[in-house]
């Protein structure tokens, strides 16, 4: 299924994404296609027309992380248009039930949209379709649930594409040869899995077969634990070639290491990280490029998807169209997913003209 997006667009966006590759298993509850089709407290909009009032509610993987620092303001720029009631909640700590009671209490509290960041595809399932079954509309934005426990999944990017990408940037920094490593996220990130899985299946195709995957460790999204895994990674290994982290605080924190060790230069790093906490990193000459999409388009993204379900203009049925502001027509593909694009390469080139 191919997603075609239309109208302006920030920059770095795209135009086309394949369909996205979702984990699956089981949960708990009613399938997406017996959620209640109201909002919480608010009605359906007229035709074509976003309720005003709407309460929308964002529960990222962890609250004070960067990267959802600004996706979830981009969610209220986009409830701000709409005129909706914005807030964002969340737990310090990205554990995969740490979401739960925050959910539950959105859920008593009537929110008519949760969206949200999964620390785990299933543990958060029985809270989610509990939301549900009261009204609300729940959208996954950039780490999925399993399917059945949302109504929407606003995915940044395909995880094929994702995986592709992150393969061909270490290669190319490391001349084709050598031992890797990955450093993730937490071990039940849906998205991270599914990005790493598919990662080890483009590792070999014969371009790459003279590169070796060693191992993968898990920084937790935590600074100080990235860092101490990317020290332990170089003992372990000290003919390591690169490195690929594809969490923005993981790349961040390996990339702090590299930059004061000896490894400095000689040890490449890639990964999804933010221009704004990598800049001083390209431009010292510890990462030459990483990617990324645009984390405020995928939080806006998800606000006005979430709206469009609470108004009534959509029920999250592939082949539905709505329309997110300012970036244009969306149209939802199969398992209800919504595609944002592939990620943008910054480098010393044009790592300056993005400020996020």
């Amino acid at each position: 299924m191919m997603l075609i997006r239309s109208g302006p667009a920030r920059l770095g966006a795209t135009l086309v994404a394949f369909a996205a590759i979702l984990v699956s298993g089981a949960c708990a509850g009613d399938d997406e296609g017996d959620a209640p089709s109201g909002g919480g407290n608010a009605s359906a909009g007229a035709s074509g027309q976003i309720k005003e009032g709407l309460s929308v509610a964002f529960l990222p993987k962890q609250v004070n992380n960067p990267y959802f620092t600004v996706s979830d303001n981009g969610g209220k720029a986009a409830v701000e248009e709409f005129k909706g009631e914005y807030k964002e909640v969340g737990p310090s700590e990205a554990s995969a039930s740490s979401q739960v009671s925050y959910i539950n209490t959105l859920t008593q509290q009537g929110s008519d949209v949760i969206v949200i960041s999964a620390n785990d595809p299933n543990a958060i399932c029985g809270a989610v379709n509990q939301a549900r079954q009261g009204g609300a509309k729940v959208v996954t934005f950039d780490s999925d649930t399993n399917k059945d426990c949302r109504d929407l999944f606003i995915n940044q990017a395909t995880a094929q594409g994702i995986a592709e990408n992150q393969v061909k940037l270490i290669s190319d920094q490391i001349g084709g040869a050598g031992k890797i490593a990955i450093l993730s996220a937490t071990a039940n990130a849906t998205n991270q899995n599914a990005w790493i899985e598919l990662m080890k299946t483009e590792l070999k195709k014969p371009e790459y077969s003279k590169i070796e995957l060693v191992t993968t460790v898990y920084g937790d999204d935590q600074d100080q634990k990235s860092f101490q895994e990317t020290q332990g990674l170089l003992s372990s290994y000290p003919d390591l070639k690169g490195i690929i982290s594809p969490t923005t605080v993981g790349v961040a924190a390996a990339a702090r290491y590299l930059s004061g060790s000896q490894y400095k230069g000689k040890v490449a790093l890639t990964g999804l990280g933010t221009p704004n906490q990598m800049r001083e990193f390209v431009k010292d000459g510890t990462v030459k490029n990483f990617s990324l999409w645009s984390p405020a388009d995928l939080g806006y993204l998800a606000a006005y998807a979430g709206a469009a379900l609470a108004s009534g203009m959509i029920t999250g049925k592939e082949g539905e169209k709505f329309t997110a502001g300012k970036l244009g027509e969306y149209t939802i593909g199969a398992d209800g997913v919504v595609v944002l694009g592939p990620p943008t390469v910054f480098d010393s080139s044009n790592i300056d003209q993005f400020n996020f």
